[in-house]
């Protein structure tokens, strides 16, 4: 029997101050996430940032919570149980690279339940040394034999679905500008190597290929920073503001590091930036729904994890 098994970033066990404390500990403790020295870094953490975010940072999540849970949890949920009515053959779970269910203990579960061949899915469409690189330091602590598709942004029809999601949203409203926001990561991480940002690029071109919007009307930018480092630029949030004092008052935003609905999407797009906008003259701010349990998107993941294991057959 083949396995599959989805893994995304994760989410605390519930939007209370203590459970996201827990959460961000073990997020911002892993060295691929902040890169500092941890003889520097855990009295910073453990002194000053959880101390002063968890509450903060509950306070969001209870905004985004649903009575399904988190919005993260719940979809890939969907986009795991829709994939594994498309491989009934197949073991498909899913597993979160903080928090649970755990990547390694889910790893030993379809091993030892008789999944021999295990294909590893990381829902960053993008490959960065924050995200996946993490992913994949699980996978191999669990010693268990798999393969891995680290990144998918190239696939044709991963970018298909997407960029239908994108214009649909576009032919709602008449807008001045289409933001393509990505998930931002510091500076000196692309200086170090990481291929993030040549592949943000390169997916950015793919999408603008596949829509029928003028090429001025659309820009790359980056969400999310974190810390007083300089992250990829130009900021999403400064960019909304900017594009308001030049008079384009209706803006649309696709999120494509995002596959589905989250803190980024709901809290920071929805609420956050859409209050600065709105705040500063802007008038009509939306976002591009995330591909979350769209069949084709569901599709796309049957057909990759099927060549994947194919190809190392």
């Amino acid at each position: 029997m083949n396995g599959l098994l989805l893994v995304n970033l994760g989410s605390p066990k519930s939007p209370t101050t203590q459970d996201v404390k827990e959460y961000l500990r073990e997020f911002l403790d892993d060295q691929n996430v902040v890169t500092l020295p941890k003889w520097f870094w855990h009295p910073i953490l453990n002194g000053i940032v959880l101390p002063l975010r968890s509450w903060r940072s509950a306070t969001f999540y209870q905004d985004e919570w649903s009575e399904n849970g988190s919005p993260l949890i719940f979809y890939t949920q969907k986009i795991t149980d829709m994939v594994q009515s498309l491989l009934p053959k197949w073991q498909v779970r899913m597993a979160m690279t903080y928090g649970d269910p755990d990547i390694s203990d889910t790893l030993q579960q379809m091993h030892n339940s008789g999944c021999k061949k295990i294909v590893i899915m990381s829902l960053f469409p993008e490959y960065t040394l924050s995200t996946t690189k993490s992913i994949i330091e699980q996978v191999e602590k669990s010693h268990v034999p798999t393969t891995i598709i680290d990144r998918f942004y190239q696939e044709k029809d991963y970018q298909d679905a997407l960029a239908e999601h994108v214009r649909s949203a576009w032919k709602k409203k008449k807008y001045d500008r289409l933001f393509i926001s990505y998930h931002g990561i510091p500076s000196r991480e692309v200086k170090q190597g990481d291929p993030y940002l040549d592949e943000c690029k390169e997916a950015t071109q793919m999408l603008i290929d596949r829509l029928d919007i003028p090429k001025d009307k659309i820009k790359m930018v980056f969400q999310s920073k974190f810390g007083p480092m300089p992250w990829l630029k130009p900021y999403l949030k400064n960019s909304l503001l900017e594009a308001v004092q030049l008079g384009d008052r209706n803006i649309l935003i696709v999120a494509p590091s995002f596959v589905t609905d989250c803190l980024e999407t709901i809290e920071e797009d929805y609420v956050q930036n859409y209050q600065a906008f709105r705040e500063n003259g802007g008038q009509n701010l939306d976002i591009v729904t995330a591909l979350n349990d769209d069949p084709k998107f569901g599709k796309f993941i049957a057909d990759l994890a099927q060549r994947q294991a194919n190809k190392n057959a």
